[in-house]
């Protein structure tokens, strides 16, 4: 590897600088570019305004001194985001890709937007180009022209107008696709499984010795991707839940013995679940995928509504929907059914639930009223335009990436860490998880909040 010290500065002991894979590792011949932002007719770069490579931000920024927990040594720390002095693309000779896959989340046409605009208006890019329906757009469709006026009011919208898809993910077909269309920007946006295509599809583009910048651009509404602070559209999710939870308490107010049952998004986290039932107030309960639950006995989830109801008069149980999959029954069909992700296909825990709570109330409480009222807001959630914090959100990340890659930097992830947004290797992202610590404060805030019963059944 024949890189400049520039780009790979030594960091104290205490430190460990994690590599950023750069154009310059695979063809060493390429020569960097003073920053065309220094010629735009509109702005003129401050002092202070470029990043140097020896920037970096700490992964971990709180430590105990007491010598009670071990920290982390060296502690992991990233470059830091935003534009440089040189880069290593000639405006004119760029063509850009972007491509939106897996499910909807709100923010998406945001990022898109603010890519086509950060390329076209900041670094002078006109060959920008977007990839329809997912990975098997790249090729089975032709790409789309892109330009700031057409995508004027697409941060307005839901969903994404370059549409998308899961699965299809053909990678020996997907890099030719990239060379036969001479692009050599793509910028990638999805969650876990679309960022460990990307690592993919950047170690294939290296393999070839390929002069790519790919970047990932990580999306989920469940924020189940690990490292980064958190991943667009998941504010406006947890805002969008509370207003089911709202309708899902009055419901349950409004009747005899009711009770308000919300299922919120989150396969293997419960993080929209939890938010929600901070700021909403009005939950009893609860339910994520981190934390077992059951339904009978002492201490069981029967027993504390029962004792809700008795109390108030109604009750509002929130469940992620990845919560007690290993609790509903399932036929082997069922036990072995994925969808085109790869994932198993969970079944309907809210609907599960409801069916069980009407049991249960027949056989302890018969002939006396008793009401459940199912709200699943799913689709409403991940349809709707991001909110004005989202928004500004994915405009920091659409321009992160876009400085990143024009710097020369590839295979690598957009994001905020401890606030500070920093270029973090895809392969790590891909490989992180997010999980809902049960043992922090937060988790600590729900219980003190619902008062229910942490579901450790005795002896």
């Amino acid at each position: 590897m024949n890189r400049s010290p520039d780009l790979n500065p030594i960091p104290p002991p205490s430190l460990r600088l994690q590599p950023l894979p750069h154009l310059t590792d695979t063809n060493p011949k390429l020569t960097p570019f003073p920053n065309p932002i220094d010629r735009n007719q509109f702005y003129r770069p401050p002092t202070g305004f470029y990043v140097s490579p020896s920037d970096i931000v700490l992964r971990h920024v709180t430590h105990d001194l007491s010598g009670a927990f071990s920290s982390p040594s060296p502690d992991p720390a990233y470059h830091r985001a935003g534009p440089r002095k040189n880069v290593y693309f000639e405006s004119a000779q760029i063509r850009a890709a972007i491509v939106s896959c897996g499910g909807l989340c709100p923010g998406m046409n945001t990022v898109i937007r603010e890519l086509v605009v950060g390329l076209w208006e900041l670094y002078g890019v006109r060959q920008i180009h977007g990839i329809r329906a997912g990975y098997r757009g790249f090729y089975s469709m032709d790409p789309i022209p892109l330009n700031p006026k057409l995508v004027h009011n697409w941060h307005k919208l839901g969903g994404t107008v370059l549409e998308t898809s899961r699965g299809g993910f053909d990678l020996e077909k997907i890099v030719d696709a990239i060379q036969h269309h001479g692009f050599n920007q793509v910028y990638i946006i999805g969650g876990d499984g679309t960022m460990r295509g990307a690592v993919k599809i950047f170690e294939e583009i290296r393999r070839r010795e390929l002069s790519i910048g790919v970047v990932g651009i990580p999306k989920t509404v469940d924020n189940d991707i690990g490292i980064i602070d958190r991943s667009f559209g998941f504010q406006t999710a947890v805002e969008m839940a509370q207003q089911a939870i709202s309708a899902a308490h009055v419901e349950a107010e409004s009747a005899v013995n009711g009770i308000g049952l919300v299922k919120l998004m989150g396969r293997s986290t419960g993080h929209i679940t939890l938010h929600a039932t901070l700021s909403s107030r009005d939950v009893d309960c609860c339910l994520i995928p981190e934390m077992d639950f059951y339904l009978e006995g002492e201490g069981g989830l029967f027993e504390f509504l029962g004792r809700k109801l008795k109390e108030n008069g109604h009750a509002v149980l929130v469940v992620a929907e990845g919560a007690g999959q290993d609790l509903i029954p399932r036929t082997d069909k069922q036990k072995e059914e994925r969808d085109e992700s790869g994932n198993l296909v969970f079944l309907d825990v809210g609907s599960w639930l409801k069916s069980e709570l009407k049991k249960w109330w027949e056989r302890d409480h018969p002939n006396e009223l008793f009401t459940v009222k199912y709200i699943d807001p799913t689709y409403m959630i991940r349809a709707v335009p991001a909110n004005a914090t989202d928004n500004l959100y994915c405009t920091l990340l659409a321009h992160s990436a876009i400085h990143g890659v024009m710097a020369g930097y590839t295979g690598f992830v957009c994001g905020p860490i401890n606030g500070t947004y920093c270029y973090i290797p895809l392969t790590e992202v891909a490989e992180a998880k997010n999980p809902v610590n049960t043992d922090d404060h937060k988790w600590a805030w729900v219980r003190s909040i619902t008062n229910q019963p942490d579901f450790t059944k005795a002896g």
